[in-house]
């Protein structure tokens, strides 16, 4: 029978419930369906499944859900916690805690979820699960004799983990008889079916035709098909207080799906909804655009239909006089910016053009009015800036940087190269040679956005990890770049920087300028500027037409009016001329600059 189901979060490589197969060659990322994760190695999308699961005789129905790791998808671990009673916090023996390690964990402990923590892939030759155990013990204050040992790849130590998971998480307290309350917390598109919702049943039960409603369209539906992910959609005629499954109810818009919101059965007594979730803040923004402006109509259907499962990506639609209609995304972070690009091709065949990411960054006026903008397009105009803004701040994260220790020395030199300020340290392992030194800094998020994570890994051999949390705004000397072509700015190229890095940004940005901006039959000055004030130049020659070429003989004087008359006509044409500027040099630019 089906006792109750326990909610949590896992991630191993070894079936021992008979759920799937015995894991081979052909499924091991079995949980991992987005091609983006087979091709990284990374988990991106948070994944439920069911699964039975045989103790004592009894038989208990587990709900898992796979949560990925990375400060850019944070968002898709808090959903999951929520719909949790406890979660298994997952340690590499051969790394120990990581950045990531701690920030997931402090979210479980926020929630009150029992925590079991794993030590996984103890059968490697680098593993050292003892001095791994102790990280855990100084960094969580979790007794030694309550964390496991497994390794995915051999199997060992997974039954213990599955009875670990019996003995210690808490079930569901909710009462399968009271009235129906459901958590919306995730949900997917289907071509035929409409909107998929996956639901965590906090108390009732539902059937197959019920008539439901979510409390905040109030928009009513019939349940048309319900059921589990066993790993794949299983059909149940009942989904019951603290299973977790999925519902189809013939949804088309994907703006009725609210993340968070709550389900509930209509006729029954309107009682207050469930808290749902912190709403999300897009710290990354760019602009994309097709690379042809008549798929425009198709990307922006793409971008509403993968934001059905990406809830964290806000959308607005944005208009350049270079690029043409598009829309501007905000994300989590530049990982996440990159991974929703790379969703957009392959999951939906879009060819796109994505401008270079900014943060957002608040505006204070003199008369007391903030507003916060995230296009450099909407910085104040530099020509009477001083009369009507009082003060520009920018958003600041403090960091958290795990590395060993003789690569203190360089990173806290990196953190002040970008004007960052080391704020504390301490060491997390004080024996043996292999110390690991726990480093906090506060920092500009526009100086992580750029090619700081690059640097770091390069300065510590790829051996630190790296986690930020926002901690508001600080006034900062903030200034817009615009980029001119023969005195006519570009729209899409404008940047924000600090004053200190302005001219360093202006000369790099007018030589990649330089390099893909096709050559004229007039001269093309290319300008780095603040206001009036030119920071770099670069210019472009002229395509040179050999007017003389059919001049056969004759004096001298002749040919000197030939070419007298090319100068005078490329003047002209330099004053009254437009640049031909293809959307494939705003392609090479940008991606230079990411590069």
């Amino acid at each position: 029978m089906l006792t109750y189901c326990r909610p949590w979060k896992v991630h191993f490589g070894r079936s021992r419930t008979g759920t799937v197969a015995k894991i081979t060659g052909a499924n091991t990322q079995m949980l991992d369906k987005l091609k983006v994760e087979r091709e990284r190695g990374i988990t991106v999308k948070a994944q439920t499944v069911s699964m039975l699961h045989q103790h004592n005789d009894k038989t208990f129905l587990l709900n898992l859900i796979d949560t990925p790791g990375h400060v850019d998808f944070a968002w898709e671990v808090s959903r999951s916690l929520a719909a949790c009673q406890g979660a298994l916090l997952l340690i590499d023996a051969t790394q120990g805690v990581q950045a990531q390690t701690i920030s997931v964990g402090m979210l479980a402990l926020e929630r009150n979820l029992t925590i079991i923590p794993v030590l996984n892939k103890i059968d490697l030759p680098a593993a050292d699960p003892d001095r791994m155990a102790a990280q855990i013990e100084s960094t969580f204050g979790i007794g030694r004799d309550e964390i496991l040992m497994a390794s995915a790849k051999t199997g060992e130590g997974v039954d213990e983990i599955l009875r670990a998971i019996v003995d210690r998480i808490p079930p569901p307290t909710g009462d399968p008889e009271a009235e129906l309350k459901a958590l919306l917390f995730d949900s997917s598109y289907d071509r035929y079916r409409g909107v998929i919702s996956l639901v965590s049943i906090q108390s009732g039960r539902i059937r197959k035709g019920d008539k439901i409603f979510l409390h905040h369209t109030q928009k009513k539906y019939d349940a048309v098909d319900i059921g589990v992910l066993h790993p794949e959609e299983t059909s149940t005629d009942t989904l019951q207080a603290g299973q977790v499954g999925y519902l189809a109810c013939n949804m088309k818009n994907s703006n009725e799906a609210q993340i968070g919101d709550t389900l509930f059965r209509v006729g029954e007594s309107n009682r207050p909804p469930l808290d749902g979730f912190q709403p999300t803040k897009a710290m990354v923004f760019a602009g994309i655009f097709p690379i042809d402006s008549n798929d425009f109509p198709k990307l922006e259907e793409s971008i509403k239909r993968l934001t059905l499962t990406d809830r964290s990506v806000a959308v607005q639609r944005e208009s350049s006089t270079a690029l043409g209609q598009g829309c501007r995304l905000g994300f989590l972070g530049t990982l996440h910016m990159d991974v929703f690009r790379q969703r957009l091709e392959d999951e939906y065949d879009q060819q796109i053009l994505i401008t270079n990411p900014t943060v957002p960054f608040k505006i204070v006026y003199r008369n007391g009015k903030e507003t916060v903008i995230s296009n450099p397009n909407d910085f104040p105009d530099p020509a009477d800036f001083s009369l009507r803004v009082q003060e520009v701040q920018e958003p600041m994260v403090k960091a958290t940087i795990i590395l060993p220790h003789e690569y203190l020395g360089g990173m806290m030199d990196l953190c002040s190269n970008h004007r960052g300020e080391a704020i504390e340290f301490v060491y997390l392992d004080a024996s043996g040679d292999a110390q690991r030194v726990l480093l906090t800094a506060r920092l500009p998020l526009a100086e992580i956005v750029t090619d700081f994570f690059d640097k770091l890994k390069k300065t510590t051999s790829g051996f630190a990890s790296f986690d930020y949390e926002d901690v508001g705004y600080q006034k900062s000397d903030m200034v817009k770049i615009s980029f001119l072509l023969n005195n006519k700015p570009i729209d899409s190229l404008a940047i924000i920087v600090h004053r200190s890095n302005s001219v360093h940004v202006g000369r790099i940005w007018a030589k990649k300028l330089r390099e893909v901006v096709p050559k004229q039959l007039f001269e093309v000055a290319i300008q780095a500027a603040i206001g009036k004030t030119i920071l770099a130049r670069e210019t472009i020659t002229a395509m040179r037409k050999d007017v003389t070429a059919g001049l056969y003989g004759g004096h001298y004087e002749r040919k000197m009016k030939v070419l007298e008359k090319q100068k005078a006509g490329k003047k002209l044409m330099k004053r009254i001329g437009n640049i031909d500027l293809p959307q494939e040099a705003f392609y090479d630019i940008l991606r230079s600059n990411r590069s």
